[in-house]
């Protein structure tokens, strides 16, 4: 497979986090900024294609490997027989869960095969043998799937369903942000009707509960990454994600400009209609 190869292999938990979040990323852009051409890419006429995410940021579609047992676990075999059958929202959410299921596989997968290095976990010997703590694995493991889970799922980027997290710990922190960096639309003679994030501004404490757990569960929906209050967002008046201004290539100053903002997805389901 064109994924990484055996000399290069992660073996060190942040090594395997790295690679995971290279491939989450252009399995995102598949999906999302890059739809159209992973779209056309999938055609149901030919073979059972599989969507690969690479290390690189990049991914591709292409048959499964030949060699069996294969050398890292296989994507879903046969996306493109189903792109036809149902809607593309829908399909677009299956190849999502199993885009997720997938990558979770590789990066554990490593940590299965590699130990995440042995040099850097306590070692006992024997006369001919050299054991790796299994107790320092499996911690190894578990921070592996806590920084993984700090992360979107590709679903619910691709979909926008918004993670449920754990607020308890960042209460104090949360009432902070919320103060100074809270997404909503601008007045019309600015944005002409196009939502983006405003300038840091202190908010009235009284203002809108549900505006409030929107910028909590707020995700870019191309990159996946969480809602920064620094950072320029642009919102699509079609599907109603939000975007970061750099990942969609939109400054403040061209949002001015915009009566209605379509995202790359949306113009490119237009352009198929």
């Amino acid at each position: 497979m064109e994924g990484v190869p055996q000399h290069t292999a992660p073996r060190t938990v942040e090594e395997v986090f790295s690679d995971y979040r290279g491939r989450r990323a252009g399995l995102i852009k598949a999906l999302t900024t890059e739809v159209e051409k992973f779209y056309q890419q999938c055609d149901p006429e030919k073979e059972n294609l599989c969507l690969y995410g690479l290390p690189n940021e990049t991914w591709e579609v292409n048959l499964p490997v030949e060699e069996v047992p294969p050398e890292l676990p296989e994507p879903a075999l046969g996306i493109n027989f189903a792109r036809d059958g149902m809607q593309e929202k829908d399909w677009l959410s299956l190849v999502a869960v199993h885009s997720d299921s997938w990558l979770l596989a590789v990066a554990f997968y490593f940590g299965a095969r590699f130990g995440f290095g042995k040099s850097e976990s306590q070692v006992f010997h024997d006369v001919h043998t050299v054991l790796v703590n299994p107790c320092t694995i499996g911690a190894r493991r578990k921070r592996l799937f806590q920084m993984i889970n700090e992360l979107p799922t590709i679903f619910e980027v691709v979909t926008g369903v918004k993670p449920q997290r754990d607020m308890s710990g960042n209460h104090n922190n949360n009432n902070k942000s919320k103060s100074s960096g809270k997404m909503s639309r601008l007045p019309e003679t600015q944005t002409k009707g196009v939502k983006v994030s405003p300038p840091p501004k202190e908010e009235d404490d009284s203002g809108d509960e549900e505006a409030e757990d929107d910028e909590q569960g707020a995700i870019c929906g191309a990159c996946g990454d969480n809602y920064a209050h620094d950072e320029f967002w642009i919102c699509c008046d079609v599907c109603e994600k939000w975007f970061h201004g750099k990942c969609v290539k939109i400054t403040p100053a061209k949002a001015e400009h915009i009566k209605q903002y379509k995202c790359p997805g949306c113009s490119n389901k237009r352009a198929r209609v």
